[in-house]
């Protein structure tokens, strides 16, 4: 694994950020630059939705992973990858919210085991998953492993005598590319985050965010924020695969993709919404402007171009283009009851959000905090 991940997150915000609502200042912060660049844009000429955007900004500073979570999954990683070299050679990645900067205290979190040597045909998956669940019973770390044959199969498991829980995956590779890929994006601009998680929290608790029920998956409902971010009249985001594509090349050697990330340089939006003014932007996109039954969201391409006839995006309700495959990664979403339940919650959220301008009239906001606190 020859990328070590910096255990500290970066500053987030100054303390008199979410204090003093009348000198709050927009600090655009920047990936992988020690000591970390600040660009100050004075926002309080144009600051909207004060109420929304500083609850928001509570809950996200509560909410989001910590470093102390990042170097406990980031230990159980370290002691696994010597472990499992006994049965395969190989190497241990961390993925998905743990490490693109977009995870909560709460996030589980996600493995892939990349096999090398002298491999030559492609491994069975379950065979290899089967392998290392007998050898994670003998690990006095493990606790309650058990193999899940989905379409891409995982070994669940715990860390013993704690609720953390992981998925290890074999020789997913595209999850480590669209990891960074996504890195990359929740680092280009200090809204990204917050927006982010407050939203994944929204849906959830909304019911709307759960693939294996035929709801988002977290990753599509993310690659939805970040469209929505790029496609604004003043773009919060550019595309960077179409602005970097060498650093985000599909074909790249895996253990090059995390080193890559690592040479995007800071992207500066003129964009000057406040946090409130963009989370009820994106609910009014979806709710009112975005046309499910003709448009493709794609982040590589930074638009929604229109639906063909391809097996791809024929006859589904939602379609999200997954950024390096190019397949429909909101697939889950099959069932016409469960897709007008999702306008329907946007639609909802929007008229509400707009009315009251408080978080708490579409998510309980304290009892969020209270329980994520307690998780860990």
């Amino acid at each position: 694994y020859e990328w070590n991940p910096p255990i500290s997150n970066p500053p987030v915000f100054p303390s008199h950020f979410a204090q003093n609502m009348t000198n709050r200042r927009k600090y655009a912060i920047f990936p992988f630059a020690h000591p970390l660049p600040f660009c100050l844009i004075d926002l309080c000429h144009i600051y909207l939705y004060p109420q929304l955007s500083n609850q928001m900004v509570e809950l996200f500073e509560v909410c989001q992973q910590q470093s102390s979570d990042l170097a406990r999954k980031e230990m159980i990683r370290t002691q696994l990858q010597q472990d499992i070299q006994h049965v395969y050679a190989g190497r241990l990645y961390l993925t998905g919210s743990s490490m693109n900067g977009l995870g909560c205290r709460s996030s589980d979190a996600d493995l892939c085991l990349v096999l090398t040597g002298n491999v030559r045909k492609r491994p069975d998956p379950i065979h290899v998953l089967s392998v290392l669940q007998r050898l994670f019973k003998t690990l006095p770390y493990v606790d309650r492993t058990q193999l899940i044959r989905a379409k891409v199969p995982i070994l669940r498991f715990r860390e013993k005598g704690s609720d953390l829980e992981f998925d290890l995956n074999v020789n997913n590779t595209m999850g480590i590319r669209n990891t960074f890929l996504l890195r990359s994006y929740a680092y280009a601009d200090l809204r990204i985050r917050p927006m982010i998680l407050v939203i994944k929290k929204w849906a959830r608790h909304n019911q709307i965010n759960d693939a294996s029920k035929g709801t988002l998956s977290s990753y599509a409902l993310v690659l939805m924020v970040l469209h929505y971010l790029q496609t604004l009249n003043e773009p919060v985001l550019p595309s960077l695969q179409r602005e970097y594509p060498e650093c985000f090349n599909p074909i790249m050697e895996i253990n090059m993709v995390p080193e890559s990330s690592k040479h995007i340089p800071p992207y500066v939006s003129r964009n000057q919404s406040s946090l409130g003014e963009l989370f009820l932007g994106f609910l009014k996109y979806y709710a009112t402007c975005f046309r499910w039954d003709k448009q493709v969201i794609s982040v590589r391409e930074a638009r929604a171009f229109p639906k063909t006839n391809s097996k791809e995006w024929r006859n589904k309700y939602i379609c999200v283009e997954e950024p390096f495959e190019r397949t429909n990664v909101a697939r889950a979403v099959h069932e016409k009851i469960k897709f007008d339940a999702i306008k329907a919650q946007f639609a909802e959220s929007c008229r509400m959000l707009q009315q009251k301008k408080d978080l708490n009239s579409i998510l309980p906001v304290r009892a969020i905090i209270n329980k994520e606190a307690s998780r860990r």
